[in-house]
């Protein structure tokens, strides 16, 4: 039984018209009929066949891996398909990070006040009572508790401390990478990880959205970037004003520019 034969019988037995199908996976309903009658020819590709093949699939509940290992069989094995072939044009997202904080010359500010603080208290202790003379007493000599060059020689040692430099906060989203993503029309979306394995790989219907959180670079590849509302990091980032799929390379501790 051929891959449309058995998308066809497995619809039918899930009691589905062409239609409900096509609202389930927003696959045009002709590209869905094609695929019953094996013609692949409206896909688009070997790429995107693949995906119509297992959305479909899921939709009728049918093992997609099975249908696409035979897609790969009768229509030629599948070629290495690299960002710029598939998803032209590639667009990285520029990241631009945070400058992090000279701790040398935080410590410099911290240890010079403490030793301006250590001198005020030590400058401004009270000297010692001057000894009573009886002799001086009775001839009416009085002592001076200081002089005027001992008081000056006060005044100029005092120094004002120094408050510490605050600590910079913490930079956030170090350690990962949020990602948010939310439909205004239908989108086939891919996440995949650096070293290529899927997170995620469907098409949005319009309305929905799509969270994830990583704590690794990824790559996330849109087929209508036109039609999304993207966030990354908590900030709005704009993916594309057209049709045509593009690939954003994202990665942890990173803040994408708008």
């Amino acid at each position: 039984m051929s891959i449309g034969d058995t998308l066809a019988e497995a619809r039918r037995q899930a009691d589905l018209t062409v239609t409900q199908v096509s609202q389930r996976t927003c696959i045009r309903e002709t590209i869905i009929r094609g695929i019953e009658r094996g013609d692949y020819s409206a896909c688009g590709g070997d790429f995107y066949a693949r995906g119509h093949i297992r959305s479909i699939a899921r939709a009728v509940g049918v093992d997609p891996e099975p249908l696409v290992r035979e897609y790969d069989h009768t229509q030629g094995a599948p070629q290495a398909i690299s960002a710029a072939d598939v998803f032209e044009p590639a667009t990285p997202i520029k990241i631009k990070e945070r400058r992090r904080p000279n701790w040398s010359v935080v410590m410099a500010i911290a240890l010079a006040a403490i030793i301006g603080f250590v001198i005020y208290h030590e400058v401004s202790k009270p000297g010692p009572p001057p000894h009573n003379n009886p002799a001086a007493s009775a001839a009416g000599v009085s002592h001076p508790s200081s002089s005027p060059h001992t008081a000056t020689g006060k005044a100029s040692a005092v120094a004002t401390p120094s408050k510490p430099a605050a600590t910079p906060a913490s930079q956030p989203y170090a350690n990962e990478v949020v990602i948010s993503l939310t439909a205004n029309q239908a989108c086939w979306v891919q996440l995949t990880t650096a070293s290529g394995a899927q997170v995620y790989a469907g098409v949005v219907s319009a309305g929905n959205s799509m969270h994830w959180t990583e704590r690794q670079a990824v790559s996330l590849r849109l087929g209508n970037p036109g039609g999304v509302s993207l966030t990354v990091n908590g900030r709005s980032q704009t993916a594309g004003t057209s049709h045509q799929p593009v690939t954003l390379s994202l990665g942890p501790g990173q803040n994408s520019q708008s």
